[in-house]
């Protein structure tokens, strides 16, 4: 089974004829669309308009516990869903893994879903992770690095063979002026953000995509290792926030209290004496 030798390999990513490559951004823009493999006439692109992919990319690993050897400790396992779990094979048409070159065949290409691979080894690296599109989504890629974690953070508390090491990151995808196919393809696609369309608006019949799950679009909805995922639901974040908003308040109330104490107590104002001299 192949290792990792070194903790971290240089940053290479896959090169593409005329592609440009972002890294790490919130809302990521594959560029300026070229048409030289589309039909105009057969694809024609809405102005104005911007289509959202939320996806979430990471790695989740566990510890082999008592079968752990000094080369292989750990199982992981290197990913691309939709936020929501939903099957992305709508928008995506392959994605590409670059491993540490200490791996056998370390360029792994996945083309249909789940867009994940897995692998054993001891060392943590940064893997590369280049997203390609169908053709009538965009002919541009983008390339995406994540590091590789093994070991949990020592607040975490001990590795358990029973509780894995999570990193993921959101992130959304955006695409201008996107052509009439793949709007009628996504245009009711829960994995897919889509601006409201002016009324009488028309489309074509959509198109299927050629790796699109002929299962449906459960996408990792019914991944073994869902309970794993974490939750980038609006929803959840709102939470999270209101949550956060409590707690800040609560901490102000406790240092007004401190500081009030330290003060001493409140002294009546001038105003407070005269109001009580004439009602005496």
């Amino acid at each position: 089974m192949p290792h990792t030798t070194t903790p971290s390999p240089s940053k290479t990513s896959i090169q593409l004829e005329d592609v440009e490559s972002a890294a790490k951004p919130q809302r990521i823009k594959p560029t300026d669309y070229t048409d030289n493999n589309i039909n105009q006439v057969e694809n024609k692109r809405l102005k104005d308009v911007e289509i959202s992919v939320p996806v979430v990319y990471g790695t989740m690993a566990f510890y082999l516990g008592k079968k752990a050897s000094e080369l292989q400790s750990h199982k992981w396992t290197v990913y691309v869903r939709g936020a929501t779990n939903e099957d992305l094979s709508v928008v995506i048409k392959q994605v590409v893994f670059q491993l540490h070159p200490s791996f056998d065949n370390p360029i792994r290409v996945v083309e249909s879903p789940p867009f994940e691979l897995s692998e054993c080894g001891w060392g943590e690296f940064e893997i590369c992770i280049s997203i390609l599109f169908h053709d009538d989504v965009c002919d541009k890629h983008v390339d995406l690095f994540h590091l590789l974690k093994l070991y949990p953070d020592a607040e975490s508390g001990p590795q358990s063979a029973k509780k894995p090491v999570v990193v993921e990151t959101y992130n959304e995808i955006v695409f201008p002026d996107p052509s009439e196919n793949f709007l009628a393809r996504v245009l009711s696609h829960p994995a897919v953000y889509v601006p409201r369309l002016p009324a009488g608006f028309n489309l074509p019949a959509p198109v299927p995509s050629s790796n699109m799950n002929v299962k449906g679009k459960d996408g990792t909805k019914n991944h073994p290792l869902n309970h794993w995922f974490i939750n980038f639901s609006e929803a959840d974040e709102l939470l999270k926030l209101a949550s956060a908003h409590q707690r800040v308040q609560a901490h102000i109330l406790k240092l007004r209290r401190q500081l009030s104490m330290l003060d001493g107590p409140p002294q009546p104002s001038k105003l407070a004496y005269g109001m009580i001299s004439e009602c005496t």
